[in-house]
């Protein structure tokens, strides 16, 4: 069962967990949720190599800038995981699979950075209500791509499900079965022609037998006397 992680930081210094790290650590409510086999996990995202900072005080205004990071505390993997009603972000240790924290997707939850699209700030909150915000930083831009449409795609299914469904009206319904003694009746125009009994300007014109021979048989050209083998005995 996962726990929380003890794992080398991103500069190879000593193991540290979540809360020496200055982590709030809410794994305890997704590891619960793990102990009822009705409840179905969705993992939409899987980043291998991510970075986790701890972050310095804001800037006043801007917004949050990766550039000021200096403070690396974690390296391993990211998921974007979906366990009941819950959306939540894990920070997996890539050796053991110990979370080393995670991230409930609620509103502002997830902020961007203003000079990277490879950097993301994550708000950790315990079952206390105790939050801080952590700065998390990928290598490659698409696994910031990855990252960021995984939780758009959960938050438009999320909205779409809570729509409600459009009915139809119930519309009596009809019999179109036929009762006992209705008959139907149908009127079919026969026209026949003969091609021996009609004559004069009714009757049907024959093709003659130049002109058959002449136009295109069934398709396709008569084929030329220059393509026919000569027998072995002529000529």
């Amino acid at each position: 069962m996962p726990k929380t992680s003890k794992s080398n930081n991103g500069k190879g210094g000593s193991a540290m967990t979540a809360e020496e790290a200055g982590v709030p650590n809410e794994s305890a409510e997704y590891i619960k949720s793990l102990q009822n086999p009705d409840i179905v996990e969705r993992v939409r995202c899987v980043i291998k190599d991510a970075h986790v900072f701890k972050l310095p005080p804001r800037p006043t205004s801007g917004g949050w800038r990766g550039a000021d990071w200096r403070d690396e505390v974690w390296q391993g993997t990211v998921k974007v995981v979906e366990r009941g009603e819950m959306t939540l972000v894990l920070l997996v240790d890539k050796s053991t699979g110990n979370i080393f924290a995670v991230c409930p997707i609620k509103d502002g939850a997830v902020d961007r950075c203003v000079d990277s699209s490879r950097y993301f700030v994550l708000r950790i909150e315990n079952a206390n209500g105790r939050h801080m915000f952590i700065g998390m930083a990928f290598n490659e831009r698409n696994d910031a791509f990855d990252f960021n449409t995984s939780l758009e795609d959960a938050k438009r299914e999320r909205e779409a499900a809570k729509e409600p469904q459009v009915q139809l009206p119930d519309l009596p319904a009809k019999d179109y079965s036929i009762k006992e003694g209705e008959k139907i009746r149908v009127n079919i125009k026969n026209k026949i022609i003969s091609g021996h009994g009609e004559s004069g300007a009714n009757a049907p014109k024959r093709p003659s037998k130049s002109s058959s021979t002449s136009k295109k048989v069934g398709g396709f050209l008569k084929p030329s006397s220059k393509d026919t083998p000569r027998r072995a005995n002529e000529g």
